[in-house]
């Protein structure tokens, strides 16, 4: 007699519970605003008391917990970004290989960069989002000063390396991992051997921290969604919706389209490969619309998943989720555009050489500025010429379209990481092209 065998229940992966705490987040947010009254307050009465569902939910419940789910995030990324730094540069065979792998990494970002905001600006020349709109507003928007590229540079090195981890100051946090990796490769001997076992050590502990965060993720997810849909005016895309999915569109021309190209042209790479493993992190972008507080997700996707060894990965990613704003050009090629056919202001062929000049280099001269993406578009429209308050008429849908462009940003971090690593030989080649890799860290043992 034998005993039937059971099949074991297969649990959901990461990537399906993170969709599906986004779309049940998307629905239940737009219920609450549907259900919502005049006064954006949904209440009941119990036993003769009244409660606002509205306000008990979305100001209560989904803030805690996204604002929870962000901040675990955001508490990783000093310590990651430093720890992890640190590891891959001390374990670089040649540490005069960090000015190479930065040379590549900046040349590849500024280039991709270059040629994001020149397709939005070709699209929109052909779409024209802005031409017969008069869109109204009462709003204003006031460009704060941009610091000077010698400025920036200036900046980069820290006075105070511990108030440059207090601020989040990344570009200064790099430059001191880098020197601090580099000073202890450079000791011999039994001190230097236990400095690199203990952070690698901690390199490991962090990234389990991590792990642990992601398992998170569905219920953070469903919780930035739902506040997000609970809370955004539709009634905004009247007259917006030309430009709000004409940049949604260039958007998935860059990733599904550029990426993939220079991915295979300057790597042999299977684009396809890298566009699956990425889906995970580009949820975690798109939801959080913070390529800094996604970078956890990210190193640790390039690492297991992309076989892109730490020491490459480490720089890399770090810098481009300062530097890499090819979802920002975007946004400003597109918004260039319509602000100049809303005005009824004629762009010239120089206009648009200078609006592309300008976005490139600022994408490297505003890194780590607050607000980035609305301060490089107030730079772009002075520089051609453009009233800058219009940057008020594309504000109200804003918000989604910088969570879109999030994770365009953070795909084209892991394709220039993957670039400069397959050209320096530190991938494992074996882990790219196994579609199980990294599978095993999507679960907690």
């Amino acid at each position: 007699m034998t005993s039937a065998k059971l099949t074991p229940h297969k649990k959901l992966g990461l990537t399906a519970r993170i969709f599906i705490g986004m779309a049940l987040g998307i629905a239940i947010g737009t219920l609450l605003q549907w259900l919502s009254d005049d006064s954006g307050d949904f209440s009941f009465s119990v036993f003769n008391t009244e409660f606002s569902t509205y306000a008990f939910l979305v100001e209560g419940i989904f803030t805690v917990m996204g604002t929870l789910f962000i901040n675990a995030l955001k508490m990783l990324v000093v310590p990651l970004v430093f720890v992890s730094l640190v590891c891959g540069t001390a374990n670089l065979s040649d540490p005069s290989k960090l000015g190479r792998l930065g040379g590549k990494a900046v040349g590849l970002y500024v280039g991709t960069t270059a040629i994001a905001i020149t397709l939005a600006i070709i699209f929109a020349l052909i779409v024209q989002p802005g031409s017969g709109i008069d869109l109204a507003t009462d709003s204003t928007y006031t460009a704060t000063q941009a610091p000077s590229l010698a400025q920036v540079i200036i900046d980069m090195m820290p006075s105070n390396p511990v108030a440059a981890m207090a601020q989040g100051n990344m570009l200064q946090i790099i430059v001191f991992a880098a020197f601090f990796g580099i000073a202890m490769a450079m000791i011999k001997g039994d001190s230097g051997a236990r400095l690199r076992t203990f952070f690698d050590d901690l390199n490991e502990v962090i990234m389990r921290i991590v792990t642990i965060v992601m398992n998170l993720a569905p219920y953070g997810v469903f919780a930035l969604m739902a506040k997000l849909a609970a809370t955004t005016d539709f009634e905004v895309f009247q007259g917006l919706t030309k430009y709000f999915f004409l940049v949604l569109f260039v958007l998935f021309v860059h990733a599904l389209v550029t990426y993939p190209i220079v991915l295979k042209l300057f790597s042999g790479l299977n684009p396809l490969t890298l566009l699956k493993k990425m889906r995970d992190t580009a949820l975690f972008a798109f939801s959080t619309a913070s390529s800094s507080a996604t970078l956890p997700v990210t190193i640790e996707t390039a690492n297991k998943k992309l076989g892109v060894k730490n020491s490459v990965a480490s720089f890399t990613l770090s810098l481009g989720s300062t530097v890499n704003m090819d979802g920002t050009a975007i946004m400003q090629g597109v918004a260039t555009v319509f602000i100049a056919q809303v005005y009824n202001v004629d762009l010239s062929v120089s206009d648009f050489l200078m609006v592309i000049l300008t976005a490139t280099l600022a994408s490297i001269g505003t890194a780590g500025v607050p607000g980035v993406g609305l301060l490089m578009l107030a730079m772009v429209l002075q520089q051609v010429n453009l009233p800058v308050e219009g940057i008020a008429l594309i504000i109200g849908v804003d918000r989604l379209l910088d969570m879109t462009r999030t994770a365009v940003n953070v795909t084209g971090d892991c394709v220039v990481s993957c670039i400069v690593a397959k050209s320096e030989n530190e991938m494992d080649l074996s882990v790219y092209n196994n579609p199980k890799a990294g599978a095993k860290y999507e679960e907690l043992p």
